[in-house]
Formats: C-alpha cells, sequence, structure tokens
C-alpha cells in the first residue's frame, strides 16, 4: 500500500501540481484504496497545525513584508554598495552581503531572491555583468537567509521534533556566516578574472549615512534574537513584536509605508500563511501515513543495518537530502523527511541540533540545483535569460555550498559552539 502513496506522490510531482496538493492527493487516493476513514483528514491536518509555535511564521512573514515595502532593500542594498562598492566586482559582492542582512529579518530564500534579485539583477547588467552570472550570484546568495536567524525553515524543524528554536537559530550563524563569506570570496575571484565593474570609493562620511539609514531595520533582528535567547519573549512572542517594530519603522523612521502598502502586506501574508498552513497540514497526514505504514523504521533500520558510524550515517543523510532538493521545495522535505532522518541521526549518537543544521544547509543547497531549483527560476524570470544559462553559472557556487556543508557536518563545533557558550 505504501507504494500507492508514494507513486500517486511522485506523479503529481512529474506532472507540476503544487506541492501541497500533491501531498493531499495522493494521500485521498491512498485512503480511498485503504478504506480508511476520510474523517482522518481534517483530524490529522488541524493537529499538524494546532501548533503554537507556528503562529510565528505569519508574523515574521508579515514582518519581512512591511520591511521590504517600507525600503528596506533599498537601504541594504545602498549601504553594502558603499561598502564594497569600490572593489573589483563590488556590485556583485554587494548583492551576496545585501542578502546577508536581509536573511535577518526575511528569514526565507525565495523572498531573498525575489526582492534583492529584482533590484540587483537588472543594476548588475546595466553595469556589465553577464546576465546568468548576476542570476546565479543572486540565487546562491539567498541561501543563506534560512541559516543566518531568524528563519523559518528553523521554526519548523524545532515545531517538528520538539528541539529549541533558540538553539537553532544560534547554530545557524556561524555556518550562515561561513557559508556568506565563502561566496563573497568566491564572487570576488570570478570578478577579478573576468575584470566586472569597480565603483568610485565612498568618503567615510556616506558610508556612516547610509549605516544610519539602514540601522532601525538591522536593529529587528538584533531585538529578536536578544528576546528569543535572553528568555524575554517566546518564538511567537518575538514574530509579533517583529511586526510592530516593522510597523513603526516603516511608517515613522523610514515613512515609506502607507496605509495602503500596509493592506497590500496583510493580504499577501495572509496568502502566503495560509498557503503554507495547508502544506503543513497535509504534510502532517502525509506523515501518519507513513508511519502506520512503518516507513520510518524501515528507513532507519535499512541505514543502521547498514553502518552505526556517524559520519558514514551523515554522507548518507547528506547525499539523499541534496538529491531530494533538486526537485522538492525545501519545507516540504523538512516536514516529510526530518523527524525520521532524525532519528537515525540521534541513535547513532549525533547531536540533534548539529543534524538539524546539516539537514536545512542540505536543503538550501536544492534551492539552487536543477532541475527544480526554486531559487534559480525565480533568478532566471528576473534576469530574462534560460536556466540551464543560470545552472552552468551557478555551478562553482554550489561546489562552494558543498564544500561549506562538508566543513559544517565533519566539525559540529561550528553550529554547537554559539548554543553551549549561551545555555552553559
Amino acid at each position: 500500500m505504501i507504494w500507492i502513496l508514494l507513486g500517486s506522490f511522485a506523479l503529481f510531482l512529474v506532472l507540476r501540481f503544487p506541492i501541497a496538493f500533491a501531498l493531499g492527493l495522493s494521500c485521498l487516493l491512498y485512503l480511498v484504496i485503504a478504506d480508511i476513514s476520510l474523517i482522518i483528514i481534517p483530524m490529522k491536518m488541524y493537529s499538524g497545525i494546532d501548533v503554537f509555535v507556528l503562529l510565528s511564521i505569519p508574523g515574521f512573514i508579515m514582518a519581512g513584508n512591511l520591511m521590504n515595502q517600507g525600503g528596506l532593500t533599498e537601504k541594504i542594498i545602498n549601504f553594502c554598495n558603499r561598502l564594497v562598492g569600490h572593489i573589483r566586482g563590488g556590485l556583485a559582492l554587494a548583492n551576496i552581503a545585501a542578502s546577508m542582512l536581509f536573511a535577518g529579518i526575511s528569514g526565507t530564500a525565495i523572498s531573498d531572491t525575489a526582492s534583492i534579485g529584482s533590484v540587483m539583477i537588472p543594476a548588475m547588467k546595466k553595469e556589465g555583468y553577464d546576465a546568468p552570472f548576476a542570476c546565479a550570484v543572486t540565487a546562491a546568495s539567498s541561501t543563506v537567509g534560512p541559516i543566518i536567524p531568524p528563519s523559518v525553515s528553523m521554526i519548523i524543524a524545532a515545531t517538528l521534533t520538539g528541539l529549541s528554536v533558540g538553539k537553532l537559530f544560534l547554530a545557524g550563524a556561524l555556518p550562515g556566516f561561513l557559508l556568506g563569506i565563502s561566496l563573497l570570496g568566491l564572487t570576488y575571484y570570478i570578478s577579478r578574472k573576468r575584470k566586472y565593474p569597480v565603483h568610485e570609493r565612498s568618503s567615510l562620511r556616506q558610508i556612516a549615512r547610509s549605516f544610519f539609514d539602514t540601522f532601525w531595520a538591522l536593529l529587528m533582528t538584533v531585538v529578536i534574537l536578544w528576546g528569543i535567547i535572553g528568555g524575554f519573549f517566546t518564538p511567537t512572542e518575538a514574530s509579533i513584536v517583529a511586526v510592530v517594530y516593522a510597523l513603526l519603522v516603516g511608517l515613522f523612521v523610514y515613512r515609506r509605508l502607507t496605509v495602503r502598502k500596509a493592506l497590500v502586506v496583510i493580504l499577501d501574508s495572509m496568502k502566503t500563511s495560509a498557503s503554507l498552513m495547508v502544506l503543513i497540514g497535509f504534510a502532517n497526514l502525509f506523515g501518519w501515513i507513513l508511519i502506520i505504514e512503518r516507513l520510518p523504521q524501515a528507513v532507519s533500520s535499512g541505514i543502521l543495518d547498514f553502518t552505526d558510524n556517524p559520519y558514514m550515517v551523515l554522507l548518507l543523510v547528506n547525499l539523499l537530502l541534496i538529491f531530494v532538493g533538486t526537485f522538492m521545495e525545501t519545507i516540504a522535505a523538512l516536514l516529510i523527511l526530518f523527524p525520521i532522518l532524525l532519528n537515525v541521526a540521534v541513535a547513532v549518537g549525533i547531536d540533534p541540533i548539529h543534524f538539524a543544521v546539516v539537514a536545512l544547509l542540505n536543503l538550501m543547497i536544492g534551492l539552487t540545483t536543477p532541475p527544480l531549483g526554486v531559487c534559480l527560476f525565480v533568478a532566471a524570470g528576473i534576469g530574462k535569460t534560460s536556466i540551464g544559462s543560470v545552472a552552468r553559472a551557478g555551478f562553482p557556487f554550489s561546489l562552494m555550498s558543498l564544500l561549506v556543508l562538508a566543513l559544517v557536518t565533519l566539525f559540529p563545533g561550528l553550529s554547537l559552539w554559539l548554543p553551549e557558550l549561551f545555555t552553559d
């Protein structure tokens, strides 16, 4: 019976159904053939979304949208341009630096690609950068977002397994910055080799003015992390604080946010949050069917029968998640696979926080990997170029991301040092 579920799910994906519909329809087909009462559908969907910490997701989505509509993206890009624009390939470097800064506000890779890419890709093309390179840089740097806190993906991972959201946020900080710095170094090397443009050096006064323009936006990330890690409020409360903060900054500091724009943000945030909750609900139903079919136990037994060496287990998990990430959206893959694989990791002595960061890094790499890398499609659409040319231009960035993944996998301290520092 399990093959009915998995086979129909794969078929719906091939037919390009939205991932939530593919999950729901495959579950429906399984339940009908297995003669299980359909009342289980609303029951399991409700139990999947009836988790307090999930309330933080609409808040963080809305906060990111408010800051974006309030002119934050342009201010961050301007600040990064002031800092690194005088270096060879400075606009490309500013693209990555802006993604690292914007990551702490958006928390999702796709919103990063769309927001920053809509400004940076046309600007880079106008300056003389190759369109595929501009798109590849944007797509690759956007994957830093879900690693550097706050992160929607980390909130979901914590919800699924009972891990601490605060610890996961801390665990992602160093790997996220390591990934960002590695991409900066690679971009600088390629820019020098291809002799990409150089901007005029900004004065200290211009840099300082740009910093103060961006300061209030960047402070939001500090407030969120300080509040969660310091125990002043929960992640759900932090998301509400972020919304209020973003609203005040957009209205009274940047003065780019109007009532009309705020209403558009609310509507967009509602749509995004609703679609995400439907996906989580169907994924919970899908996971329940996997459990009654004993697939998690079969996967665990299969891996543990093959090896109980922690590094070999991590290697197998890396290969599996990179493969899955090439054709499945990140959150869906996380919902379906993460609880199963975490049990295997814990069984061989791998720290669950470390494993969560490794899993997220894998799935982020999948966002820029053909055939269905979502960020590649978004960037290629903005740059009006073919997905194939963007994928080829992004190959060096994928290799650099894999190198960072290997380092984080082999050296758990990169992800565990900050959580241990703040909890000891």
